[in-house]
């Protein structure tokens, strides 16, 4: 059994390094699809909801992947990868008055309108209202994980860790959505 997930690691490392943008993708789209999938079952759903679980999937892989991708790479750029602790505390502040709002703003509206299909009005009001304490959470929690990936992963570890520990707050934050509309 080792060797069988020795060698698809061995295969992933080489899609993540031929590949990058795509493996992590890829990724990105099955771990949010994991996570929507511990969120059904959490919450009770007796039939799959594929449609949801697709249209998740494709959030991952349209949006979440390519978008970590693109701005660790920036980051990078910005910090010339240094990895002092000053220059670590610059990037996770710079990631959560940036990134953080605007990723989940969007995932909000995301799957208001498409996920679930409710008309904008709705969705708009659901953001007005719940957003303010989505992004609040948000903030006890990811500065943490920023803290270690950039002070601890490699840069194209770093959408991969991210998206692994994104699984667990997607499945927070599907499951309170679902409860919110």
């Amino acid at each position: 059994m080792s060797e069988i997930i020795t060698e698809a690691w061995k295969k992933y490392l080489r899609a993540l390094q031929l590949h990058p943008l795509r493996t992590k993708a890829v990724t990105a789209g099955i771990m949010i699809g994991c996570s929507d999938l511990a969120a059904q079952k959490i919450s009770g759903v007796k039939k799959l909801q594929l449609r949801r679980l697709l249209l998740l999937m494709l959030f991952g892989f349209g949006y979440s992947g390519p978008f970590g991708h693109f701005l660790h790479k920036l980051m990078d750029i910005i910090f010339k990868g240094k990895k002092d602790t000053k220059t670590v505390a610059k990037k996770v502040l710079l990631e959560q008055l940036t990134s953080s709002p605007w990723n989940n703003l969007f995932f909000m509206m995301y799957y208001g309108l498409l996920v679930e299909g409710r008309p904008w009005s709705l969705v708009k009001n659901k953001v007005r209202k719940d957003y303010p304490s989505v992004q609040l959470t948000a903030w006890k929690f990811w500065p943490i994980v920023g803290w270690i990936n950039y002070q601890y992963m490699p840069l194209q570890f770093r959408v991969v860790f991210h998206s692994l520990v994104a699984s667990c707050w997607f499945a927070y934050f599907i499951f309170a959505l679902a409860s919110l509309f």
